[in-house]
């Protein structure tokens, strides 16, 4: 029956219509916080200058300079290319392996199985990946930083 449906929504109180706290339901009188939509942050300090900006900024940083490399392993590289192909940076970001962000660095690692001759071309390298793929008769290009 349509007078007997359960509600989906559950009822919203209404704060300030009267009933057992009085006409101003709890909230003070007048004010910023009585007002309906009167909510302040809990670092606001009612105007007055806050305390991230009182106090003096120190130290230096050099987060800008920071360099970001991105891994590649040498595992993915051997079940994605085929023998004797060059792996370069707009492949890897082709396959999906490496993202196309312009200041991020490549770089090269021995994990996984691999066992395929390729030249590679990446920003870094560790030791253990270029012996890896020298052994393997392939080659590792170091590039160079813009």
């Amino acid at each position: 029956m349509l007078n007997n449906l359960v509600t989906l929504t559950k009822k919203r109180k209404k704060i300030g219509r009267g009933g057992s706290r009085g006409g101003t339901s709890g909230r003070g009188h007048k004010g910023q916080k009585a007002r309906t939509s009167g909510t302040v942050g809990p670092i606001f300090e009612g105007g007055q200058m806050p305390l991230h900006r009182r106090l003096p900024k120190r130290g230096f940083n050099n987060a800008c300079f920071k360099k970001v490399f991105e891994l590649v392993n040498l595992g993915q590289l051997h079940a994605l290319f085929a023998v004797g192909q060059e792996v370069t940076r707009e492949q890897l970001i082709e396959k999906g392996i490496v993202s196309h962000k312009p200041r991020v660095l490549v770089k090269l690692l021995a994990k996984g199985e691999f066992s395929k001759k390729l030249v590679i071309h990446v920003d870094a390298c560790s030791k253990t990946a270029m012996d890896m793929v020298k052994k393997q008769g392939g080659e590792v290009r170091i590039t160079k930083e813009k």
